[in-house]
Order: structure tokens, then sequence, then C-alpha cells
């Protein structure tokens, strides 16, 4: 018996460790994940919902061309019925039976539509425009989502070199007060000095804590467009080397020409002018004739209650001159076969004028759809300028940054020796490491201001963000 439970604790101990094990390693894999910045825009365009509903849009614009063309192809229909008739009624063959009755009645029949103005014809032409203009959407979604994401991901980046900045910020205080304390113990620097580099340290811890929330936030923004969990959520840091920066683009008009040919905001209000082309064509359709061929076959049975199915037929053999036959289901079903075809032609005269409204109607609407093109051209030229001008003064900021980089870091090394020879005080010398500090984070805020605007403008370009 021990040893049946020695034995039962033992499994139950293994199974325990198996299961933190994978917990472990679970979490180990999470933790240590670093997502690169083209396997999140992917994954953005994979997942995002918005994206998914797009798709499924693109798939009822192709059920809608399945539907146009089902309009070309004839229709087929069989029906069948059963009915009881009570008292007197007319039967089958025009007499009148005074006794109740059943019967059933079957057939077939198929129509099919000649001509009706085109109308089929530019429905269907229509329908295929609706899938391009789908994917064409699509592809605007998922543009803008790319955008987004290389935005969010820069500005991680931002975070944690605005966090390094604050690292150096507290090492150099550290050092000042482990230098100052020196000076104390040794008696050539005042207590109040000691104080003042403490109260220093404190603020610079400060500004760690808060650049340390900006990249939790920063990281939080992301996995949100993301849509996956913010915990262990982690991001691959990557090397913005520009020190040697400039412009790829002289002008804005040759991006413009290349975007007013590539961009599918514009091909999709090209699109919006045909639609509605295609719309006029077919409301000018409801003014011509239609033609439509039909044809169908049926038969049926009947059945007086209490009574055999049999006829009665002339028959000189007979002395009464008659004589009855079977007159069965199948039998009355093969000598009431019938068939039919038609054609029918119907010509609009007159429809209270519906048909003049649907037309003018669709003509404003066109004119409607090439003012959406106007505007969006416009719209787009706006965006291309904005984007240059933004480009333009980003590097302007990032040029002066580094000179300001530059000189404020020569005016830190001299007053840090003045400082520490003390003909400085502490005051003047924060002073200055302030400068150097802001004119630091200047420079990192310039350079990913001048990167996200480059990004802009090559994907104006047709360039890709990655």
């Amino acid at each position: 018996m021990k040893t049946t439970m020695s034995n039962l604790q033992s499994i139950q101990m293994k199974k325990i460790i198996f299961v933190l094990a994978i917990i472990f390693t679970t979490l180990s894999f999470s933790q240590e994940k670093q997502w690169g910045l083209e396997e999140c825009v992917n994954y953005a365009i994979e997942n995002n919902i918005s994206v998914k509903q797009s798709e499924l849009d693109t798939e009822l614009a192709l059920e809608n061309i399945r539907t146009a063309k089902g309009n070309f192809l004839p229709g087929v229909n069989a029906s069948a019925s059963q009915n009881f008739n009570f008292g007197s009624y007319i039967d089958q063959n025009g007499g009148r039976v005074a006794s109740d009755s059943r019967g059933n009645s079957f057939g077939i029949n198929t129509g099919i539509n000649i001509f009706n103005g085109f109308q089929n014809t530019n429905t269907y032409k229509q329908s295929k425009l609706g899938l391009e203009s789908s994917k064409l959407q699509l592809a605007i979604l998922k543009d803008n989502i790319s955008l987004n994401v290389v935005n969010s991901y820069l500005n991680v980046l931002f975070n944690k070199e605005s966090l390094r900045i604050s690292d150096d910020k507290i090492k150099v205080t550290k050092q000042q007060l482990t230098q100052i304390q020196k000076l104390v113990d040794a008696g050539v620097r005042a207590v109040a000095d000691l104080s003042e580099i403490r109260a220093q340290l404190a603020t610079d811890q400060q500004s760690y804590v808060n650049a340390e929330n900006s990249i939790d936030l920063a990281l939080l923004s992301l996995a949100q467009l993301l849509q996956v969990s913010h915990v262990g959520f982690e991001i691959q840091n990557i090397e913005l080397d520009i020190t040697s920066v400039s412009l790829l683009y002289n002008n804005t008009e040759d991006i413009f020409n290349i975007a007013s040919e590539d961009r599918p905001e514009i091909k999709n209000a090209q699109l919006s002018i045909d639609d509605a082309e295609y719309s006029i064509e077919i409301a000018k359709g409801a003014y011509m004739p239609t033609l439509s061929a039909s044809a169908s076959a049926g038969t049926s049975y009947q059945h007086a209650q209490g009574q055999k199915d049999v006829r009665t037929i002339v028959d000189v053999t007979s002395s009464s001159g008659f004589s009855t036959i079977s007159n069965g289901f199948g039998t009355q079903l093969e000598d009431n076969l019938g068939y039919s075809v038609g054609l029918s032609l119907n010509i609009p005269i007159f429809n209270r004028n519906q048909s003049k409204a649907r037309v003018n109607s669709a003509k404003i609407n066109a004119e409607k759809s090439k003012t959406r093109l106007i505007q969006a051209k416009q719209d787009l030229r706006v965006n291309i300028e904005t984007a240059y001008a933004d480009a333009k003064a980003t590097l302007k900021q990032f040029e002066a940054a580094q000179l300001s980089v530059i000189a404020q870091e020569e005016a830190f090394k001299n007053a840090k020796d003045r400082y520490d020879l003390g003909v400085m005080t502490s005051f003047e010398f924060e002073q200055v490491r302030s400068r150097f500090v802001a004119a630091q984070s200047s420079l990192i805020n310039a350079k990913y201001n001048f990167v996200f605007k480059s990004k802009v403008l090559d994907f104006y370009a047709g360039k890709s963000l990655l």
C-alpha cells in the first residue's frame, strides 16, 4: 500500500514539474521575443480586424460578379401540387362532375432574358469594377496601417534613446556626487554643495522614471495597434545612422506625378467615375424594349373519390356502344402531358417619368464622382507638399541640433573642468549640463521626426516603408 501511494505521489510530482516547465518555457519565450519592424507591419496587416472586414468585402464583390453572370442564364423551375375538390367541379376534360375528387399537377418551365437594353451586360461590367474597388480599398487600409505601425515603432525607439540620455545624465551626476563627497570630506567644498548634487540626482532619477514610463506607454500603443498582449512585448533596436543626411527629392511635383498614377486612392476615385458611367447606361436601358423567351411542360392526374380510375370510350363491339378502360395515374400523366413555348416583347411607353429621373440621378452621381477625383488629387497634392515641407523643416532642425550638440558638448566639458577645479558653482554647472541634455534631446527628436517624414515621402513615391 505504501509503495502504491509513493508511486502515485511520484507520478503527480512529475506532472507538476512538467507543467511548470511548460509555463517557464512559455514565459521565457515571451520575454525573449523581440518584434522587428517588418514583423510588426506584416502581423498588423494580417491580423487587423478592419483588414479582415475589407477582405470579406472583396469576397462579397466576387459574389456580386457571380450574381451578374447569372442574369445571362435561363431560369428553370419545377412545380407540383396536390388538390382536393368537393361537390361540383369541372374536370380536366371540361365536363362537370358532381362528386368529390383529388388531383395532382406537375410542371416545369424555363425563361431567359434575350434583350433588356444591355442592362445585364452593364451590370456585369459594373460588378467587376466593384471587385477592383474593393481591392483598392483594402490596399489603402493596409498602407495606412503600415504607416501607423512604422510611426509607433519609431516612437518606441525615440523614447529608448531618451532613456539612454537620462541614464547618462544620472551617471554624470553620480560621478559628481562621488567627487564632491571626497572634497567635502577633505574640507575643500561646503556641505551645501553635496546637498545640491543629491537633489540633482533625485531630479535626474525622476526624469529616468518618466522616460521608462514613456517607453512603456509607447510599447503599449504599438501592442494595441498590433492587437497583441502588451505583457512581455518588446521590439528590436534599430540603429539609425543618419550622420550624412539629405533629402532624396528636389521638389514635390515628381512625387505627385508618381503618386497620382500609383496611389490606390486616385485609382479608386477613377473607378467611381467608371462605375457611375455604367449606372447611367443601366438607367438608360429602361427606355428600350425587352424581349424574353419561355418554355414549359405540364401534366395532371385526377381521381374521383370512391371510384376506379377509368374512362369511357366508344366501343362498336359493345351492346351499348361504349366501354370503359383503365385510366390510372401513369396513363393520365402521359395523356395529359402538354408543352408550350413563347416570346414576350415589352415596349415601355410611359412609366410616370421614373426612368428619366433614374437617368438624371445617375448623371448627377457621375458628376459627383468627377469632383471626388479632383478632390482626391488635391488632397494628395496637399499631403505630399505638407510632408515635403515637414521633411525639409525636420532636416534643418536636425542639422541645427547637430551643431547645437557639438557646441553644448564642448561647453559642458569646459564647465566640468572648471567645476572640478572649484571655479564654477553647482548651479552654474547644472545650467550648462541642462543645455547639453536639452540639445541631445532635441537632436534625437529631430532625427526620428526626419526619419518618419522621409518615410512618408517614400510612401507617396511608391517606395517600400521597410
